[in-house]
């Protein structure tokens, strides 16, 4: 691909993100979640219908059930849902491989529906919870509970943009004041000895720490269908039958997210493409990773705001 195709590709990501954003705040996309959350219903529908197939031997009961979980958990995450802005937000405002981002909404999907497995058995076998009690947790305090992380990632990722931004004006400052030189300023300065982390040691722990946050802060809270399937095969006792259906729920999650994921990833290099390379607006692109992690962390906290509103 020449570097004039992949300037045209990146800008029309940039251009399609656009859209997507401007309809999803002006309620354009209100239709397609209405939509989404009736076919969510009549999934459910379909869900109870393949249990009762399981329970009375049908062979191919088990293959249904897993394909109603993964539409199930496609349509759950067409709506609007805390893992799209996350994994949106990050990827539009930090560089990152696709390819990693993608395995970031991946086991951030798959931890969810862990999370869902871990509540009922746990809430069942450990505390006695009842349905209606468990339900609630689900809906109220692990809801709230991943609001305030998803929020703490977003000024997170605020508070990183803004340092880029004081760091690119003290940059700015040092080129007009200062002239180039050979003096080493690295992590290893020449002496044999090594005085901090290396950059790729660095890079490694921020990814490490980046990806603990995403993880954690989507699969706090577990998806409710899950919940209920789980509770549901639990009195059935065919529990194995819905932990399979609760990992194909998180895949069918994981489907959306990705397509999210791709979206951020090209629209952040959309953002860098449509920078000249030369002239007065050339110097724009010094600036612009910390206007993008600022911008998509206040983004992020803004909706965990109202989240837990």
């Amino acid at each position: 691909m020449t570097r004039i195709s992949a300037r045209i590709l990146a800008v029309t990501g940039l251009l399609i993100a656009a859209i997507v954003l401007i309809l999803w705040q002006s309620g354009g996309l209100a239709g397609l979640q209405q939509w989404a959350a009736m076919q969510q219903r009549e999934t459910q529908a379909l869900m109870a219908g393949a249990l009762r197939r399981l329970r009375a031997g049908d062979p191919g009961a088990n293959l249904a059930l897993m394909g109603i979980c993964f539409g199930y958990g496609f349509l759950h995450a067409v709506g609007p849902g805390h893992g799209k802005v996350l994994i949106g937000g990050y990827g539009f405002g930090t560089r990152v491989a696709l390819g990693r981002l993608a395995l970031l909404s991946v086991a951030a999907s798959l931890a969810q529906a862990l999370t869902a497995v871990l509540l009922v058995w746990g809430g069942l076998t450990l505390f006695d919870l009842s349905r209606e009690a468990l339900t609630d947790l689900t809906e109220d305090l692990m809801a709230d509970i991943s609001a305030a992380m998803i929020g703490c990632v977003g000024l997170w990722l605020a508070w990183r943009g803004l340092r880029l931004l004081l760091r690119a004006g003290r940059a700015e400052q040092a080129r007009h004041h200062h002239h180039h030189h050979d003096h080493v300023h690295d992590a290893d300065c020449g002496c044999g000895h090594a005085h901090g982390p290396s950059i790729e040691e660095a890079a490694a722990t921020r990814s490490l720490r980046d990806a603990v946050a995403l993880i954690a802060g989507i699969a706090a809270r577990p998806c409710t269908g899950a919940v209920f399937l789980l509770l549901l095969t639990w009195r059935m006792e065919f529990f194995p039958a819905g932990i399979a259906g609760a990992v194909a729920m998180g895949l069918g999650t994981a489907s959306v997210t990705l397509a999210v994921a791709v979206l951020s990833v090209w629209a952040r290099e959309g953002s860098f493409a449509m920078i000249p390379e030369t002239g007065p607006l050339a110097a724009i692109v010094r600036w612009l990773p910390g206007i993008l992690q600022l911008a998509a962390g206040a983004v992020v906290a803004i909706v965990a705001v109202t989240l837990l509103a």
